[in-house]
């Protein structure tokens, strides 16, 4: 069967992740991706220009094919909370419903590029990822693409590495193997999904909805990074919601004698 467009981005998207292709690296030529996949020019070229729409290439003239730079985030803290039911940890209300709507995806495989530094592992590091689809178990309609990445040193060999994990999930076992109380923080940015995060969520193909990401850091209280957390979900139908509280510098106008309450 012949190699899709799909396929072949795909596949350097893959790379480009697991760090094969850095920023500023130059893809292979067109004649050269062709003859690598056994493809038309037109089906290349079309795999490099979804992958230009997803951000992650950029065209660059008399240059070629670049893998784009990105800018470091900056993290902005807000203040939520973790709860706690028969299950276990959860972090969002709106979400406590939701249960996987299929067996989770388990593998092996390399820390994406994105996310070694905040996990504290090297580029190109060994990671247990699980894959799971949520959503509301009544209608099956998927709300959130999650993803778990563990250190393969911690997951190999305990029943965080087993599709079942038990009753509290990861978390509970996390705790269970001294690492408790653990402790997380997160933060919250956007981008455009893939082919296959669309089809996953349901996304309409001729709209481009971006994804609403959110990546939570799960650490013993040592500092250890033991588990990144990577949710996607449609921007269309959600948005993240805080509740503002009032810092002890933001006093009342009439608390200094300079203002009044109808200010």
């Amino acid at each position: 069967m012949p190699v899709s467009y799909r396929d072949i981005a795909a596949d350097l998207r893959q790379q480009i992740g697991e760090g094969r292709y850095m920023p500023g690296d130059k893809l292979p030529m067109l004649t050269e991706l062709q003859a690598q996949y056994g493809a038309g020019y037109q089906t290349v070229r079309s795999a490099i220009a979804l992958l230009e729409q997803e951000g992650l290439v950029v065209a660059v003239r008399r240059r070629g094919t670049i893998v784009r730079e990105r800018p470091e985030k900056r993290r902005i803290t807000r203040s939520r909370q973790v709860f706690r039911d028969e299950i276990g940890y959860y972090f969002d209300p709106t979400a406590q419903p939701w249960a996987a709507l299929e067996p989770p995806t388990l593998r092996w495989g390399i820390v994406p590029v994105d996310l070694a530094a905040l996990m504290g592992l090297p580029t190109g590091a060994e990671v247990f990822v699980r894959d799971r689809v949520m959503g509301d178990p009544e209608s099956r309609k998927p709300k959130q693409l999650a993803t778990s990445y563990l250190p393969a040193d911690l997951a190999r060999g305990t029943r965080l590495a087993e599709a079942d994990t038990g009753p509290g999930g990861i978390y509970d076992r996390l705790e269970e193997m001294g690492h408790r109380p653990l402790r997380w923080s997160e933060g919250v940015s956007a981008r455009m999904p893939s082919p296959e995060e669309a089809e996953a969520l349901n996304l309409p193909a001729d709209v481009g909805v971006p994804l609403l990401r959110v990546v939570r850091i799960t650490t013993s209280p040592n500092g250890e990074v033991v588990e990144l957390n990577d949710t996607r979900m449609s921007a269309e139908e959600f948005e993240i919601g805080y509740s503002i509280r009032r810092h002890t510098s933001a006093r009342l106008a009439d608390d200094d004698g300079d203002g009044d309450d109808d200010h």
